[in-house]
């Protein structure tokens, strides 16, 4: 993920949620602040909540998918809530996630 001149990288987890959300790069969209803990992105369609389940170890750095709303969330401080999937976690810390603003963001494989 790119955005603000700013790259976050993220393994993704093995799941179906997280397969369907690798199928639809790259994605061109817009990263926005929501509460204190994490940022969001919108996603052009809902993905596949097969196989999901409740998580019990939530941690900053967390990649998931928020199935009310149909988005991600990406989490840079403590959270616990539910109806979220986890897609995955970033790999080199989340310090771009600390920067404030709304911005385009491109997703994409590397």
């Amino acid at each position: 993920m790119t955005f603000n001149k700013l790259t976050l990288t993220a393994m993704l987890y093995d799941n179906p949620s997280a397969r369907d959300f690798a199928s639809m790069h790259p994605l061109d969209l817009k990263i926005e602040d929501y509460g204190r803990n994490e940022k969001i992105v919108y996603l052009p369609r809902k993905l596949t909540e097969e196989g999901s389940g409740p998580f019990g170890d939530e941690r900053p750095g967390d990649l998931c998918y928020f199935k009310p709303w149909g988005n991600l969330a990406l989490f840079y401080a403590d959270y616990r809530w539910d109806g979220l999937i986890r897609l995955g976690l970033f790999e080199d810390g989340f310090d771009p996630l600390l920067v404030r603003g709304e911005y385009p963001v491109r997703i994409e494989h590397i």
